[in-house]
């Protein structure tokens, strides 16, 4: 395989050469036989039906199941790398925990000019219920994936914040235990740092985060909408490797002015609930009253400070992508410090200027609308056909403060296993933080997911993307 000169990668120097973090992998792979790969490969899809790492696409009748797309080709990261990056998010996250109370308390920033009050006002995201309402232990992003993307040896950009609920780490844990049962032999000769006590780290962090009136051992359940959600596998994954219950809306009531969920012995007290539902879902007598997924009267019990709720109502205002565009001015806001990692440049399209300019460039930018996510609603504007983009135009005009444009990345590539051989692909990382009062504590490495189409920049499995497994290697 050569290395594509448009782009930056991250096994491959030039023609021949080798960057160091894969050079102990290179020299094994190497030496392999190509069909025992291939072998491997299949293996490795086998597995993943066995197991059920499945994800459901929403909108379309057929096939709404799918599995995940695995590649073997380890994405690798340099322990120096690996230590720029988590200061960087550490940094990230304690502003945008410091953002979130100040916004639903004093409104610090708002008074002095440096967020615009309608980013807040009039954003669906926000929460008036949660005014005046600081979480358990002061924490609002309890669990946060930060995407990140690279463009250069020490060029790294952070695409967007996920504050709500961010999902994926399921898939990062089974990548890492399919390459351990495939190639053992390769993490005896690699020293690589470990991500299997991730489940442990984020039920003892959920229980440092539980209400002051918690007597005992903090009991922690997870909430799922059930099974129809795209990321149930991932909900009943992490109940069962933290040893908690899995639960839906139904199994709960409110008694005694506490959350309680149905057991074969009776009731019991839920003190921490890391719930997989979304804000408007979460209780019909606060918000959607036709709601069947969540809980009545739950934030009420919340407001009393009688539970816990991982990740706390209204977080969802952080992923905004019209507030990603000010995260370097509210970094240093709250922390006096310039952000180590560094923006997209990031086009607004609700000020009149920017929308000018994202009509006049759209087939070369990338518009996302402010709350989308897994990859919907988007615009690659590059890949996009005349008529697409005219359509898109139109979207624009009609609603420009949905929308947001950057500059299509000169993304870097890690290599597939593809039918003749190694062949570069696009990819982004989302690493996985855990926030208590305690401290936090960042999963080295987290979700690699790759772009499988030759070319594309969308590495979103619901838009035909993979995953790899990351290593971060020790010193």
């Amino acid at each position: 395989m050569k290395s594509d000169r448009k782009h930056f990668d991250e096994m491959l120097l030039g023609q021949d050469g080798v960057r160091d973090p894969y050079s102990e992998y290179h020299t094994w792979f190497s030496k392999e036989d190509p069909v025992r790969l291939t072998k491997k490969s299949k293996e490795a899809e086998a597995f993943f039906r066995r197991t059920g790492i499945t994800f459901n696409v929403y909108g379309q009748s057929a096939a709404q199941e799918r599995l995940i797309p695995f590649d073997l080709i380890p994405r690798i990261i340099a322990n120096r790398e690996w230590t720029k990056l988590s200061k960087g998010i550490e940094q990230r996250v304690r502003a945008i925990n410091a953002f979130l109370h100040d916004i639903y308390h004093r409104q610090e920033i708002l008074r002095a000019g440096i967020v615009p009050i309608e980013l807040i006002s009039r954003n669906d995201a926000f929460l008036p219920q949660m005014m005046g309402v600081t979480p358990p232990g002061g924490v609002y992003t309890h669990i946060v994936g930060t995407d990140i993307v690279r463009t250069g040896e020490d060029d790294f950009f952070v695409l967007e914040d996920n504050a709500r609920t961010p999902s994926g780490v399921s898939y990062m844990l089974e990548n890492r235990e399919t390459m351990l049962q495939m190639f053992p032999e390769l993490f005896s000769q690699i020293k690589v740092q470990p991500v299997s006590d991730y489940p442990k780290n984020l039920r003892r962090s959920l229980a440092a985060c539980a209400p002051p009136n918690c007597d005992g051992k903090p009991t922690v359940a997870v909430l799922t909408p059930g099974i129809h959600n795209s990321a149930y596998f991932e909900h009943s994954f992490l109940a069962d490797q933290m040893g908690v219950e899995l639960v839906e809306g139904h199994d709960l009531r409110v008694v005694d002015g506490r959350i309680q969920m149905r057991t074969t012995e009776g009731y019991q007290v839920i003190d921490v609930l890391y719930r997989r539902v979304d804000d408007e879902y979460l209780d019909p007598l606060n918000f959607n009253p036709d709601s069947m997924l969540g809980v009545p009267g739950i934030m009420d019990v919340y407001r009393a400070g009688n539970i816990t709720i991982a990740n706390a109502p209204g977080t969802g205002v952080a992923d905004d992508k019209a507030i990603y565009s000010y995260m370097p001015e509210i970094i240093e806001f709250y922390t006096g410090e310039k952000a180590i990692l560094k923006n997209v440049e990031t086009h607004r399209c609700s000020e009149p200027d920017a929308l000018k300019y994202v009509l006049d460039n759209l087939a070369d930018l990338v518009v996302k609308e402010v709350h989308g996510s897994g990859g919907y609603g988007m615009l690659v504007g590059p890949a996009a056909s005349k008529s697409e983009l005219a359509s898109f135009a139109a979207k624009l005009r009609r609603n420009p403060s949905n929308y947001i444009a950057q500059p299509t990345l000169s993304l870097s590539t890690v290599p597939i296993f593809a039918k003749k051989g190694l062949a570069p692909r696009h990819v982004d990382l989302r690493p996985f933080v855990l926030v208590s009062p305690d401290g936090m504590n960042i999963t080295p490495g987290g979700l690699t997911r790759v772009a499988l189409k030759d070319g594309s920049l969308v590495v979103n499995s619901s838009q035909g993307g993979g995953t790899k497994d990351t290593w971060v290697l020790e010193d």
